[in-house]
């Protein structure tokens, strides 16, 4: 008897296409964090939520051996709102260190392997409680790199938007625009509505 589990079909690009948008959070529902103060009311807020979506962006390398010092960007989410931290100043970085570092919180995102490495090289601490949805898909019967798009398209019905040159954009840049806040953002709290979808079907 094969011992492997069965494979659910993931809709492809063309499929993807032609499904209604996914609802993503606006300017309104983000806040950039680059301060002390703002990672310390981002921490209040953050601390009582019992999962968030979570996520990084490094500056793009394009150098054979350049090596990356990212992550420049970590965001967080919860249901209703989105942190985006900035990681240029050491006492913010250090809030966001302690952040990632609470237990009996979820943090819940695609592909995370690269980001916790980075994580641990640059903010010293080993996240918590970091859960790879790609995983949970996979032991699922889904394909191995799942990725926001597909998880959104399977679980809700949705096309999950990205834009391409905000991912190559950079990251490392002081002043972030909004089309980077935003694609930043809807990684973090996509990958939330996922976790919560996921959950709420008993399939974590």
């Amino acid at each position: 008897m094969p011992s492997h589990t069965s494979h659910h079909a993931t809709p492809d690009k063309d499929a993807i296409a032609l499904l209604p948008a996914f609802e993503r959070l606006g300017l309104g529902q983000i806040n950039l964090v680059h301060t002390e103060a703002q990672a310390q009311v981002a921490y209040a807020e953050l601390a009582s939520a019992p999962a968030w979506g979570f996520d990084t962006e490094s500056k793009p390398t394009f150098t054979v051996g350049e090596l990356s010092d990212g992550p420049h960007i970590v965001q967080l989410s919860t249901a209703a709102r989105a942190w985006v931290f900035q990681l240029h100043e050491p006492r913010c970085r250090a809030v966001v260190a302690s952040l990632l570092a609470l237990g009996g919180i979820a943090k819940a995102g695609f592909g995370l392997g690269d980001d916790k490495k980075r994580i641990v090289h640059k903010l010293g601490v080993e996240p918590l409680g970091v859960l790879d949805l790609n995983h949970v898909f996979h032991q699922r019967g889904y394909r191995k790199d799942m990725g926001v798009k597909g998880a959104v398209a399977v679980l809700f019905g949705q096309r999950f938007i990205k834009s391409k040159k905000a991912a190559t954009s950079n990251w490392a840049n002081v002043q972030l625009s909004e089309a980077q806040l935003v694609y930043a953002a809807n990684d973090a709290y996509a990958a939330l509505r996922v976790y919560d979808a996921l959950a709420a079907r008993g399939m974590l």
